[in-house]
C-alpha cells in the first residue's frame, strides 16, 4: 500500500503530469491529483501524490519539502486522512 502525500503552495500553472514527474525521481508514483475549484475550474493550489511504498514517500517528502516547482516553494508532508462530511 502506498503513502499519500499532501503537496501545497502549487502554482496555478502546475499540471498533474508535471507534479507526478517531479515526484517520479523518488520512486513509483501511483497517482498525482491537483484539487480543482468546482466553481472557477482553477487549481486550489494544492494536491496529493500517492507513492508506491512508504519508504519512497518518506524519501520524496524529505527531498521535496521546500523545493521549487514552477516558481513556487513546495510544502510537502504526509497526508492526514480526515473523514469527509456527508453531502446532501
Amino acid at each position: 500500500m502506498g503513502k499519500k502525500i499532501y503537496v501545497g503552495n502549487l502554482s496555478y500553472s502546475t499540471t498533474e503530469a508535471g507534479l507526478g514527474e517531479c515526484f517520479r525521481a523518488h520512486g513509483e508514483v501511483v497517482s498525482a491529483k491537483i484539487i480543482i475549484d468546482r466553481d472557477s475550474g482553477r487549481s486550489k493550489g494544492f494536491g496529493f501524490v500517492e507513492m508506491g511504498t512508504d519508504d519512497e514517500a518518506q524519501s520524496a517528502i524529505a527531498a521535496l519539502n521546500g523545493a521549487s516547482l514552477d516558481g513556487r516553494q513546495l510544502r510537502v508532508n504526509e497526508s492526514i486522512e480526515k473523514p469527509r462530511p456527508a453531502r446532501y
